[in-house]
């Protein structure tokens, strides 16, 4: 609660304050270049009686210092960060927990290779706060830019996420042009929902009336737009800015808690779609923004973009609830940049309609086609539903709903909604359907072939197109290890059964260890590299990693046979014995399951918690690090270098 009201505190400053700002922290940057070997050096100085927090505080904390790039494919870090002098340890009466933070100045360097000959330029912001001991700065960034000449051709090895390395976001910036664009669809999406699409003509004609200033009806229903925005933006910046804890991915992902009352929302939302009843939001609150939408001018248009967002809820609540899920697991700033973009799409009719009322004419009129779209949505809802019950029993080894039931619930479901398109299924409020249309024949069309597409999953196909929504494939598929390389007996290519195996399984028939020594003591035995992989049950990019990239022939030919792969599960509920529980150096609690055990032992060794996260270490105790890459290329080239 107080680390709430306190960041709540800061926004409110951020946005609103009038007073003198105030600026305690000041960057400069510098580097030192050797070769393709570079230095960065980044230097901060503080006034008198403030502090810069570290770049890694435990859980539950202020937000810590952090360095973003804007292409961190263009260099690897090498070697941990270096702080000078080093943080000093304080006890936070706000956060009730030591904290590390610099005071007067603070001198932080991170060694870099150059990947490409060239001219390199490497861009990027500093993310970071500063308190006394009254008060503290909003988070604020920096910009910082370096201009390189590599002239030696550098060792093509990715490290894009290292020890405590300053890189909060690289491991996902891959997939961050997909997650916007599945948001912007969202967006519109929204829009064609009953709750929305008849308010788009009220709405704009609640700025055209009452003014034959058209420019001002203009200016409002802009304003009107981008306070849509603002509201969606500002949802999405609670979980942004770490006010719900750095670690709230994880949670929702894992816990059965929050799973088991997902899946309870979807499954109720979907029943309201099919018609059942209405989700409706109490009166008192939709009238007393209603009320204040009547005063007009600016703030009548802010209140009118509050009541329509408001008032759309019980339509967009799904499409709102699936996006920050997904946002929240990867981190960063994909929440806010999720909530942009769907608030974005969302306003842009309404406020083209505003600057065009015209255009209104030509709209299609509110009618049984709503509500089909509405009985479509309802279908997706529940197929999507499942994937919550999917995580819990997946992250605590029930073995109930696996990938076989899984499959063939979403078969089930997707035929009846291709009978739905055909008019073979009708719900209290459809209309009478005389004949089939050509949009709903091709709709059923798509529909019916990818309910044979995931007939082909019962029969062992790897679905890699969906493998992040279902689960993985079990020991007992009807067709299993199609086309794998590895061994039909991966035990006798161990160096003895690996420890929780009867319940952890490696894709692809892979042979593998799911506990870290046991994967070290068979690597020294057998004199190979160890590639270590930190993975999640619940993890959509582990799965997908694994059905893309590690489906390749000769990658798991590599893996297989020149390395002992050994993969650590971070959400696995898994209760260890009390002579295997460890006490974290990070936050000094007990760690008594398998998933907290090996996510301290990846914060600690590594700095980060982005899964999948691989590592390569050497029989010398090197390493080289990975965090997540999508072309197949890139890894084989990943793996061939931990060979040499």
């Amino acid at each position: 609660m107080k680390k709430t009201t306190f960041v709540l505190a800061l926004i409110f400053i951020t946005l609103f304050s009038q007073a003198q700002i105030i600026n305690p922290t000041t960057w400069t940057f510098d580097s030192k270049q050797n070769g393709n070997e570079v230095d960065l050096i980044f230097t901060a100085s503080i006034e008198n009686g403030w502090h810069l927090y570290d770049t890694y505080l435990p859980e539950g904390g202020p937000i810590a210092t952090s360095f973003v790039f804007a292409d961190s494919t263009l260099f690897e870090f090498v070697g941990e960060i270096h702080k000078s002098p080093e943080p000093e340890i304080h006890f936070d009466e706000t956060f009730k927990m030591n904290v590390g933070y610099f005071s007067n100045e603070a001198v932080i360097v991170q060694k870099i290779r150059l990947k490409n000959p060239g001219e390199i330029k490497i861009d990027g912001y500093v993310e970071f706060m500063s308190c006394n001991d009254e008060t503290c700065t909003p988070p604020e960034e920096v910009e910082f830019s370096f201009s390189f000449t590599n002239n030696e051709a550098a060792i093509a090895t990715t490290e894009t996420s290292g020890s405590e390395t300053p890189d909060s976001d690289s491991g996902s910036k891959q997939t961050l042009w997909l997650f916007i664009l599945i948001s912007a669809l969202a967006g519109f999406a929204a829009i064609l929902t009953p709750c929305v699409f008849p308010m788009i003509p009220m709405t704009v004609s609640f700025f055209m009336r009452g003014s034959d200033n058209r420019g001002k009806s203009i200016r409002n229903g802009i304003f009107f737009g981008l306070s849509i925005v603002l509201i969606f933006t500002l949802l999405g910046a609670l979980f942004s800015f770490g006010i719900f804890g750095p670690n709230v991915g994880s949670i929702l992902s894992t816990h059965w808690i929050p799973n088991l009352l997902f899946f309870v929302l979807f499954l109720i939302f979907a029943i309201s779609f099919f018609g059942a009843f209405e989700i409706l939001l109490p009166n008192s609150l939709v009238n007393k923004t209603d009320a204040k939408a009547d005063k007009g001018g600016l703030i009548g248009a802010f209140f009118m973009a509050l009541t329509t967002v408001i008032v759309s809820f019980s339509c967009t609540g799904p499409f709102i609830g699936a996006l920050i899920i997904e946002a929240v697991q990867d981190g960063g700033m994909r929440p806010l940049i999720g909530m942009f973009v769907f608030g974005l799409a969302f306003a842009t009719p309404f406020t083209l309609l505003a600057i065009f009322p015209s255009a209104l004419n030509k709209l299609p009129k509110s009618g049984a086609w709503l509500n089909s779209i509405k009985v479509v949505f309802a279908f997706i809802l529940l197929a999507f539903g499942l994937k919550f019950l999917s995580n819990i029993d997946q992250v605590y080894g029930f073995g109930i709903l696996n990938r076989e039931i899984y499959l063939s619930m979403w078969i089930v479901i997707f035929s009846i909604l291709g009978m739905y398109f055909l008019g073979k299924v009708k719900f209290s409020h459809d209309s009478d359907l005389p004949f089939v249309g050509v949009g709903r024949l091709f709709l059923s069309i798509v529909t019916f072939t990818f309910v044979m597409y995931l007939f082909t999953g019962l029969l062992g196909a790897p679905l890699a197109s969906v493998s992040a929504l279902i689960p993985p494939p079990s020991n007992h598929s009807y067709v299993s290890n199609i086309g794998n390389v590895a061994s039909d007996n991966p035990a006798a290519e161990l160096c003895g059964p690996a420890k929780y195996g009867d319940k952890l399984h490696l894709p692809h028939g892979l042979p593998g260890y799911f506990d870290l020594e046991q994967g070290l003591a068979c690597a020294k035995e057998q004199n190979k590299p160890v590639f270590l992989v930190f993975k999640g049950h619940t993890c959509s990019n582990c799965k997908k990693m694994e059905n893309s990239v590690w489906m390749d022939s000769e990658t798991q030919k590599m893996m297989a046979e020149k390395y002992i792969v050994v993969a650590l599960y971070t959400d696995d509920r898994t209760k260890l014995t009390e002579s295997e529980w460890i006490t974290s150096d990070i936050d000094g609690k007990i760690k008594k399951t398998m998933g907290t055990k090996n996510l301290d032992l990846q914060i600690s060794n590594y700095g980060t918690n982005s899964i999948p996260y691989h590592v390569i270490i050497q029989p010398d105790g090197t390493e080289k690090k990975m965090s997540v890459t999508y072309d197949n290329d890139e890894f084989r080239e990943f793996l061939a270098n931990g060979l040499k």
